[in-house]
C-alpha cells in the first residue's frame, strides 16, 4: 500500500504560487528581524513577499556564506536564532572547498524529514518496504534526514554505517531490504563487491534504489548499469546542505526530477548575466527554501545546471521538472583544449563500457591544455583497443582527444559519499 499524498503536492500552478508567497511572506516576517545576515543584505531594499518580484532582490552565495562564517566563527550570521534554538548540526562534505557549517532548530529538521517524504512518495515507497541506508552518519547530512524521514513513516529502517561493504551486502540480504539509499557511485561499488563475493545482487528483494549525492543518478549509462546490476529502479534525489533535499522523480519520469515547489521557489538564470532564462533552457538553478527559517538561503546561486520545464507530468503533479536532473555542476566544468565539457558527460560515455570499471580525471598544465583519463578495466575485460575505442568516442562526441591510460585492478580509489574522480594538476 502506498502512502497518502498531501494536497500540497497536487496544486495546480495557480494555488503553487500562492502557497509560495504565504510561505515566503511568513518567513520573511520570522527571519528579517532577526537574521542580522539578511537584514543588512536587504537594507533600503522595498520588496513585498506576497507580490514583489523575486529579481529585486539580491543573489546569495556560496562565496557569502564561507566569509560569512570566516568571518563569524564558528557559524556566521546566517542563523537566524540563538545557538540554544538549534537541535541538529550538519556540514557540506567539504568537496568544494571549506565544509560549511549548516544548524537546523527542531522545527527546520522536521521540515527537512517533510520533504524526504515527499521523495519517498515520488519513488512510489509503500510502508511494506524496508529501507537500508549504506552511510557513514558523520557530520555531512547525506542521508540523515532520508532515515527519519522513512523511520517516521512507519517503515522498517536499517542504518548500515561503521560496516564493510561486504557486510552490508550480507545485511541487505539476509533482511531481505527492498530500498536502497546511496550515491551512485556506492551502488555501483557494492555491485562490484557482490560480484566479487559470488552475492546474487539481481536476485535479492531491492526494487529500487534512491540515489544521490552526484549527478549520476540522472545519467542514462550510470542508471543501466546500476539498475543491471541490482535488477531494480534506480530513482534520483537532488539535494544540497545548505538548502534542502530540493528534488525527486517521480515514479512516472527516467531521468528528470521535480522540484519541490510546495518547499522551494526556483529560478534558472544565465550564470554569466544572472538574468533568468526561459523554460526549457539550461542555466544555474536558484533556489530559495521555504521552510527553514532557522538558515534561510534566499534567491540562492546553487552552482548546479538544470533545464527546467513546466505543465502537469503524468504523475498528476504540477511541480517544475529538471529534463535531464543535474546535469553538471558549473564551477566543475572542465575547460580542454578550448571545449567546455562537465565530468558527469564523460562518465557517461565511459559507462557505456562495460569493461570500465573505476576512472579518473586529471587535467593536466594550464586550463585548456589536455585530460588524461585513468582507467582500471572491469575482472576479465577484454583490454585489446580498448583505450582507442574510448578515446574515439570522446573524440567523436566531446571534440577532443584524452590521453588514456589503462592501470592496474584496485590502483584507483572507491567511494561510499560523494566521488572525487577529478585532480587539477598545473
Amino acid at each position: 500500500m502506498g502512502f497518502h499524498v498531501p494536497e500540497e503536492e497536487c496544486l495546480d500552478p495557480a494555488g503553487i504560487e500562492r502557497l509560495q508567497r504565504r510561505k515566503l511572506a511568513a518567513m520573511f516576517t520570522e527571519v528579517l528581524p532577526a537574521n542580522s545576515f539578511y537584514r543588512r543584505k536587504f537594507d533600503g531594499i522595498a520588496f513585498d513577499p506576497f507580490a514583489g518580484p523575486l529579481e529585486s532582490l539580491p543573489f546569495t552565495t556560496r562565496a557569502e556564506l564561507q566569509e560569512d562564517q570566516s568571518d563569524h566563527p564558528p557559524y556566521g550570521h546566517i542563523h537566524t536564532y540563538p545557538p540554544e534554538r538549534y537541535h541538529r548540526l550538519h556540514q557540506t562534505s567539504g568537496s568544494a572547498g571549506e565544509p560549511l557549517r549548516c544548524l537546523d532548530t527542531l522545527d527546520s529538521w522536521r521540515w527537512w524529514s517533510h520533504c524526504w517524504g515527499i521523495v519517498f512518495r515520488g519513488a512510489g515507497l509503500t510502508d511494506d518496504d524496508r529501507v537500508m541506508f549504506p552511510f557513514s552518519f558523520g557530520p555531512f547530512i547525506g542521508f540523515w534526514a532520508g532515515f527519519e524521514a522513512a523511520s517516521s513513516l512507519g517503515n522498517l529502517t536499517l542504518p548500515a554505517g561503521g560496516m564493510t561493504t561486504s557486510a552490508r551486502l550480507r545485511h541487505l540480504i539476509d533482511n531481505r531490504v527492498t530500498v536502497v539509499c546511496c550515491t551512485p557511485t556506492y551502488a555501483l561499488r557494492m555491485a562490484e563487491i557482490a560480484a566479487g563475493d559470488g552475492l546474487d545482487l539481481a536476485g535479492a528483494a531491492v526494487r529500487l534504489l534512491i540515489v544521490a549525492g552526484e549527478p549520476g543518478g540522472s545519467i542514462a549509462s550510470v542508471r543501466a548499469r546500476i539498475a543491471s546490476a541490482w535488477g531494480a529502479r534506480v530513482i534520483d534525489h537532488p539535494g544540497l546542505t545548505e538548502v534542502g533535499a530540493w528534488g525527486f522523480e517521480c515514479a512516472e519520469s527516467s531521468g528528470g526530477v521535480h522540484v519541490i515547489e510546495s518547499e522551494f521557489i526556483a529560478e534558472v538564470i544565465d550564470p554569466d548575466s544572472g538574468r533568468t532564462v526561459p523554460d526549457g533552457q539550461s542555466g544555474e538553478l536558484v533556489l530559495t527554501n521555504l521552510g527553514r527559517a532557522g538558515m534561510p538561503v534566499i534567491r540562492y546561486r546553487t552552482g548546479d545546471e538544470v533545464a527546467l520545464t513546466r505543465g502537469q507530468c503524468a504523475c498528476g503533479r504540477h511541480f517544475a521538472r529538471a529534463e535531464g536532473g543535474v546535469r553538471g555542476r558549473i564551477d566543475d566544468m572542465l575547460l580542454v583544449r578550448g571545449n567546455n565539457v562537465f565530468p558527469s558527460a564523460i562518465e557517461g560515455m565511459l559507462r557505456e563500457f562495460d569493461e570500465v570499471a573505476e576512472f579518473r580525471l586529471t587535467c593536466e598544465g594550464a586550463p585548456g591544455a589536455d585530460l588524461r583519463i585513468d582507467i582500471e578495466p572491469a575482472p576479465g575485460a577484454q583490454l585489446d583497443g580498448l583505450a582507442g575505442r574510448i578515446e574515439n568516442a570522446i573524440r567523436d562526441r566531446l571534440h577532443f582527444r584524452p590521453l588514456i591510460a589503462l592501470v592496474d585492478p584496485g590502483a584507483l580509489p572507491r567511494f561510499e559519499m560523494k566521488s572525487q574522480r577529478v585532480v587539477r594538476r598545473e
